[in-house]
C-alpha cells in the first residue's frame, strides 16, 4: 500500500507540470510574452499609421512645422525637378486631374459628387507653393493624402514645381 501511495505521488508530481504546460500551450491561460509581434506598436492593413512622436523630425529633415504655416519651396524648379515632378504627376495625379491638369482625368468621370478641380484656373492659381505641398501631403476634401505614394518631401516639391509649370502654360 505504501508503494502505491508513493507511486501516485510521483506520478502526480510528474503530470502536474505537463498539465500546467498544456494550459498555456492551448491558450486557456493567456500570457503576453514580449516577443509576440501583436503587442508591439504597429498598425494593421487599412489602418492609419501610428502618429509620429511629438517634436520628432524625419531623417531627411522637417517637411513642414505645423505652427509655422505653409512651408516655403526649398526645391528649385530646374529641368531635373520638373522632369521628376512630371513623372510623379503622371503616376499619381493624372488619373483624377488629367495630363494637362484640367481635372478631366480618366477617373474623374466616376467622381460624381465632387469632381477634381482644374489646376489651371480658380483657387489653385492663388495657392502658395507651400499650400499646394500641404494639399498633396495631407489631402483635402475627397483628395486623399499622397504621403505614402510620394514618401519624401522632395518628391512632393517636384510635383509642386511641375504643377506650377503647367499653370504657366507651354
Amino acid at each position: 500500500m505504501a508503494v502505491l501511495k508513493r507511486l501516485l505521488i510521483v506520478l502526480g508530481l510528474a503530470v502536474t507540470p505537463l498539465l500546467i504546460g498544456l494550459l498555456f500551450t492551448y491558450d486557456i491561460i493567456k500570457i503576453e510574452w514580449i516577443s509576440f509581434m501583436e503587442i508591439q506598436p504597429s498598425f494593421i492593413a487599412q489602418e492609419a499609421p501610428l502618429p509620429l512622436p511629438a517634436r520628432s523630425v524625419p531623417i531627411q529633415g522637417a517637411a513642414y512645422i505645423p505652427e509655422l504655416g505653409a512651408p516655403p519651396n526649398p526645391v528649385p524648379a530646374d529641368a531635373a525637378s520638373l522632369e521628376r515632378g512630371k513623372t510623379q504627376f503622371e503616376i499619381n495625379c493624372v488619373i483624377c486631374h488629367g495630363a494637362t491638369g484640367k481635372g478631366n482625368g480618366p477617373f474623374a468621370a466616376f467622381l460624381v459628387e465632387k469632381k477634381p478641380p482644374s489646376l489651371l484656373e480658380g483657387r489653385p492659381l492663388t495657392l502658395s507653393d507651400g499650400e499646394i505641398f500641404m494639399t498633396i501631403t495631407n489631402g483635402v476634401g475627397k483628395m486623399p493624402s499622397l504621403k505614402e505614394n510620394l514618401p519624401t518631401p522632395e518628391m512632393r516639391w517636384d510635383v509642386v514645381n511641375y504643377v506650377r509649370s503647367l499653370q504657366k502654360g507651354p
